[in-house]
């Protein structure tokens, strides 16, 4: 893999837009100034990405984004030799170009990374904020500028991917839930275009298919899905064809929940 596939570099001039659900602003701009990791716990979907991306344009700090899977390692988020023209050469990895530029770091599902690759994060999140390259010999002391993100959705830890306690208590941690409905109904208006009603009947329909969580569903509707869903209906697509793509097909295959689902639509947009 290389490693440019292993991260992405936000680097939008774009305003990007967040509604606050509760004091995570103060908090995250707090743990900023004091040089502290933060981790940010909740649901696909809830809006965990868009605060960092907000945080970082608000702060004017570059942001690493790095997308953890199973086949993540610790040399994808340091860095490794590389082969070219006859030669090796270093190139560094997003956790330590972020180091070395002062940026934000952003793991996005943490627990999804292989358990060895969170030890290289140890320095960074104590006193010392060092990253050690064993192989370059060199030791980077982080600027102030510089900050380590976590995020991961609690739903999904169980014994075989969930962070070590050693782990988590080096990070100060937020928890997000999907908004109230009053706040998601702003956001569908603002982010889609779509009128007051329609978005209140989308967010009521969001609210009961959030029941069947854990009985039918794995994941409840998310925010994210319910934009999908207001932009498809804004453009001209019919609600109930527009809440079927978006708001049963991704969170089920079994045959019985969707139909189960769609009877939830009709029953509320039909």
């Amino acid at each position: 893999m290389l490693l440019s596939d292993s991260f992405v570099v936000d680097a939008t001039a774009n305003p990007i837009h967040y509604q606050p659900q509760g004091r995570e602003v103060a908090l995250f701009e707090q743990a900023f100034r004091h040089r502290l990791p933060v981790m940010i716990k909740g649901p696909t979907g809830c809006g965990k990405t868009r605060l960092v991306r907000y945080m970082a344009q608000r702060l004017g700090r570059p942001l690493y984004t790095v997308a953890c899977h199973d086949d993540l390692t610790a040399a994808d988020l340091v860095g490794r030799h590389l082969i070219g023209d006859n030669r090796t050469f270093w190139s560094d990895g997003p956790l330590t170009r972020a180091v070395r530029e002062g940026a934000i770091c952003y793991l996005d599902e943490v627990v999804e990374a292989r358990k060895d690759t969170t030890v290289v994060l140890h320095p960074l999140t104590d006193d010392r904020r060092i990253l050690i390259l064993e192989r370059t010999g060199e030791t980077l002391e982080a600027p102030p500028g510089f900050m380590l993100v976590v995020s991961y959705n609690p739903g999904y830890q169980n014994l075989l991917k969930g962070m070590k306690p050693s782990t988590r208590q080096r990070f100060v941690a937020l928890s997000l839930g999907f908004p109230h409905p009053e706040l998601e109904v702003a956001i569908l208006m603002r982010e889609t275009g779509i009128d007051n009603p329609l978005a209140r009947r989308l967010v009521t329909l969001a609210g009961a298919l959030r029941t069947l969580k854990d009985h039918d569903l794995e994941e409840g509707a998310s925010t994210r899905l319910l934009v999908y869903a207001a932009t498809l209906i804004h453009g001209g697509m019919p609600p109930l064809d527009a809440c079927h793509a978006a708001l049963v097909e991704p969170l089920t295959d079994d045959a019985e929940t969707i139909a189960a689902l769609r009877e939830v639509i009709h029953a509320s947009l039909g």
